[in-house]
């Protein structure tokens, strides 16, 4: 499902090349520094995402539960690293395999390219990888909440690489069982960032369980930081920096 991600618009990394790489459902918009860009890094990602792709849909055909379940799910032999890397973030998480994809691509993408840049950003559907050369600002984005463009998360350069990922019940086309506007997670492990998005993101039915949604992030390993967002009410926990956005941004 094609969702047209008009948020994008608002980037401002205007010290940084960014290209944009589709395949299939798979859309990412990717910013490296501009010493280290090279036209032929167009190419090399988007021949990257497709072998990604491949592998992926390949494994699929022989284990379709790994798409379906929404429950952990242990991969079969063989099977290629990303789908691998899904189950063990799903599996921390406690959700199911498919909770983790955008983070996954974004991070194997990601790491591939810190092979020749020195930094790399790069965002899929909301779900970031993020390896900063100096101070870098996420803005919230939670819907019709009147936190959207108002804050930013601040990530400290010695803090990376990380991921930055968002689950929404209210926002986009991904699957969520709870109405939370954002449920932002910061991991070292951007498919575990997605994962627990997911995961906490599904027990938000309304802004009296911003805190339960934080909860659920609390006792899943290896999450450093968490903020849940509804309507007007928004709770954070953990090792996250969050500022204003003065004045606000357009979204």
């Amino acid at each position: 499902m094609y969702v047209n991600r008009d948020y994008r618009n608002t980037l401002t990394n205007k010290d940084l090349k960014s290209f944009r790489v589709t395949v299939k459902e798979t859309d990412l918009y990717i910013s490296v520094d501009e010493p280290s860009y090279v036209s032929q890094l167009e190419k090399k990602t988007e021949n990257l995402v497709l072998a990604l792709r491949y592998d992926l849909e390949e494994y699929i055909a022989t284990d379709p539960v790994f798409k379906s379940t929404l429950k952990p799910h242990a991969p079969a032999p063989g099977a290629p690293l990303l789908a691998r890397t899904m189950c063990d973030a799903a599996r921390v998480a406690g959700v199911g395999p498919l909770a983790a994809v955008a983070g996954a691509f974004a991070e194997a993408v990601g790491r591939e390219l810190l092979k020749t840049c020195k930094e790399v950003i790069v965002e899929n559907g909301g779900d970031i990888f993020m390896a900063a050369t100096h101070k870098r600002r996420v803005a919230v984005f939670a819907g019709k909440s009147p936190f959207t463009g108002r804050l930013a998360i601040e990530i400290s350069p010695e803090k990376t690489p990380l991921g930055i990922c968002t689950s929404s019940g209210t926002v986009g086309p991904s699957l969520s069982m709870g109405k939370a506007d954002a449920v932002i997670i910061i991991s070292a492990s951007t498919p575990l960032a997605d994962a627990a998005a997911s995961a906490a993101g599904n027990v938000v039915k309304n802004k009296k369980e911003v805190k339960k949604g934080i909860e659920i992030a609390r006792k899943i390993p290896g999450i450093l930081g968490a903020v849940a967002i509804k309507d007007d009410k928004m709770a954070a926990w953990g090792d996250v920096d969050i500022i204003p956005l003065s004045p606000p941004q357009s979204v």
